[in-house]
């Protein structure tokens, strides 16, 4: 649906990041192997078919792309820029990202929980609800992003929340190859992460490193944002991670209501949310948003 940047497009946009001292974030699908694989997957004939989806943007384009980056982090060492691969979904991604972080350049990924939650063996023909690019591999590979989340190759995970009204996923034709690829999972990324991530033996604290801390570092807001500490804002949540619960779409509190966690069982629920020292969400409450939005701007490094 988007054309990809060039070379060009990059280089330049690394140099303008490196002189503001912003990170460069980048989605990693190399071109070259998807246009080969349109035909080969066969998805143009048959589009309900999960597996030629999956085909159709094969694990060659993550890493085609991460290898660039690689040699991107290679040539402007010298600045100190910081390049971000977002949503990294296969194993061979995670491994070139962790090689780079070896070797001490400024090279670092993230997952979602989607990709750490479901497999390609368990997603039904037709059901466009999970489609997504890069795409939901193989059990092999979700077990193997836990992995890299484990040894610390991967750092973050994030939403990449991307709601869209229902009818522009065709569950009516159940067609992969139209269908818009994202995944509307924002309101459930905490449970989602934690009930996975409970089952593998890691803690409440790996939570908040994955998903409050290092995305706070990233954005350059670390000084204010992502720990629990004097002097930064008081943004807390009240969360019972005992208590499991199934998801209703039709109960999410999304403009759009659908989402591939629709029937699941999960474990973790958030009871109150506070920002800033004032709570702006409380599930005991006939409405549970009980202030008007009361976000604001903030900068990089500004307090």
């Amino acid at each position: 649906d988007f054309a990809g940047v060039s070379i060009e497009d990059l280089s330049l946009s690394a140099e303008i990041l490196a002189r503001l001292a912003a990170p460069l974030l980048v989605h990693a699908e190399h071109p070259t192997p998807i246009a080969g694989a349109q035909t080969t997957s066969g998805l143009s004939t048959h589009p309900r078919e999960y597996t030629r989806y999956l085909a159709s943007r094969p694990v060659s384009a993550e890493s085609w792309a991460i290898a660039y980056l690689f040699r991107l982090a290679i040539i402007y060492e010298a600045t100190r820029l910081h390049t971000h691969v977002v949503h990294v979904a296969c194993e061979q991604g995670a491994k070139l990202v962790g090689l780079a972080a070896q070797d001490g350049k400024q090279l670092s990924a993230e997952t979602c929980p989607h990709y750490l939650t479901f497999c390609a063996e368990e997603i039904p023909d037709g059901a466009t609800q999970f489609k997504c690019a890069p795409p939901i591999r193989g059990r092999a590979a979700r077990e193997a992003l836990w992995q890299a989340l484990r040894d610390g190759t991967l750092t973050m995970v994030v939403s990449d929340h991307s709601p869209c009204p229902p009818e522009l996923k065709l569950l009516d034709t159940g067609d992969f190859s139209r269908a818009w690829g994202g995944i509307s999972s924002l309101q459930l990324g905490l449970p989602v992460t934690w009930t996975g991530a409970s089952e593998r033996d890691f803690s409440l604290t790996d939570i908040a490193s994955w998903m409050c801390e290092n995305p706070a570092k990233l954005a350059g807001i670390n000084h204010i944002k992502g720990r629990i500490a004097p002097g930064l804002h008081a943004d807390l949540v009240i969360f019972d991670p005992d208590e499991s619960w199934t998801v209703h779409g039709s109960a999410l509190h999304h403009r759009h209501k659908l989402t591939p966690y629709d029937g699941m069982s999960l474990r973790g629920v958030v009871k109150r949310t506070i920002l800033r020292g004032r709570t702006i969400y409380d599930a005991a409450l006939t409405n549970p948003f009980p202030l008007d939005p009361i976000g604001q701007w903030i900068k990089r490094g500004t307090p």
